[in-house]
């Protein structure tokens, strides 16, 4: 007779190994906000420097199309490898910031309303978070993040012009929250027609504050009497030296015996321009454009210049237009956390065309 061999251990042996097998299956990871966009700020542990660069080529239009290895990044004029790299469309976290001084009465606050009404919905994407200040004698948070553009269309509906104009104090306190926006790409636009005559904080410590945040600074300056930017600012120039800048808020004293970078003026609100910027007086009610460029140059951002409160339209869509159109490059910091500024040039293999980035980053 054939004896057949017995099934309980034959059925404990299946299930030892299923146990086994389902124990050694991992489950998926839960999607975290803002997508997969924390994959490009950290890989095994290592902080990236990120890095957002605008290509034009001399004509000022948008060079679409490049690779990774179309770029050449150097930080304190040493190559580094880019380790991360997209020319893909990728939503934006963006803080508006606008002027409601008594400047602004009339005919300026209704364009600008219209202009920012576009933006928000014809010319950002839905996907695009968006706060909302306005300042005159003090900055105030209209509408924190969101992506409902009917909230934000009433908050600018609902801004009556007056009083001084206290924009520092403004991009001071935008700053920070742009900086925790759930996108990669962060970034602040500023509208104004006049020279900040409130503010407590100063050019100086606004500037130190956007070197060490990852926020894109853009700015429209209505200004009749000035003359246009052009499209497309000419290409960086490097820093010749690195050299230490002090961390912190409001920061100023640096480090004995070491030169400082160009940040602008002392700590009043009218200021200088970095780089032999000349003064602008805080009773000179005419935009400061050097001002509005300090904020702006260092960041990968830029500024532009309208003569008349109906070019905020097209000015506005330019800019929404270069968020659209931007590289992202990501590099592994070095770990140093020493204070100082370091300098970055991002360069096209291809001389022809011109590129505008963040300048560097305060390793604080």
């Amino acid at each position: 007779m054939v004896r057949r061999p017995h099934a309980l251990p034959i059925l404990a042996t299946a299930i030892a190994l299923l146990v086994v097998s389902l124990h050694g299956q991992q489950p998926p990871a839960p999607a975290r906000p803002g997508g997969d966009e924390q994959g490009f700020r950290f890989k095994s542990g290592v902080e990236l420097i990120n890095v957002t660069a605008t290509v034009s080529d001399a004509s000022g239009r948008f060079v679409s199309g490049l690779r990774q290895d179309d770029f050449v990044v150097y930080e304190d004029d040493q190559p580094v490898g880019v380790t991360h790299f997209s020319a893909e469309h990728v939503a934006v976290s963006l803080g508006i910031a606008l002027d409601t001084s008594g400047s602004m009465a009339g005919s300026k606050i209704q364009e600008a309303q219209d202009a920012l009404d576009r933006f928000l919905y014809d010319l950002l994407d839905k996907n695009d978070e968006i706060f909302l200040y306005r300042f005159s004698n003090y900055p105030v948070l209209l509408q924190d993040w969101t992506k409902d553009r009917q909230l934000l269309s009433r908050a600018l509906g609902r801004i009556t012009p007056n009083g001084g104009t206290a924009m520092y104090d403004a991009v001071s306190e935008a700053i920070p929250l742009a900086q925790k926006g759930q996108n990669r790409k962060k970034a602040l636009l500023v509208v104004s027609d006049g020279n900040d005559t409130a503010s407590s904080r100063g050019i100086r410590e606004v500037k130190a504050q956007i070197r060490e945040s990852e926020v894109l600074v853009y700015a429209v300056g209505i200004d009749g009497q000035g003359e246009p930017t052009m499209r497309t600012p000419p290409p960086q120039r490097p820093m010749p030296i690195p050299f230490p800048f002090p961390g912190g808020r409001g920061g100023r004293g640096g480090r004995p015996g070491w030169p400082q970078p160009p940040i602008g003026g002392g700590g009043g609100g009218g200021g200088t321009g970095g780089g032999g910027w000349p003064r602008q007086s805080r009773n000179d009610d005419r935009v400061n454009v050097a001002a509005l460029r300090d904020m702006t140059d260092d960041s990968g951002g830029r500024t532009e210049i309208v003569r008349e409160a109906r070019d905020l339209n097209p000015a506005t869509a330019n800019i929404a237009d270069e968020l659209s159109k931007q590289y992202y490059l990501g590099y592994p910091s070095s770990g140093k956390k020493d204070g100082r500024w370091h300098a970055i040039r991002v360069e096209v293999r291809n001389r022809n065309y011109r590129v505008r980035a963040r300048r560097g980053y305060v390793a604080s």
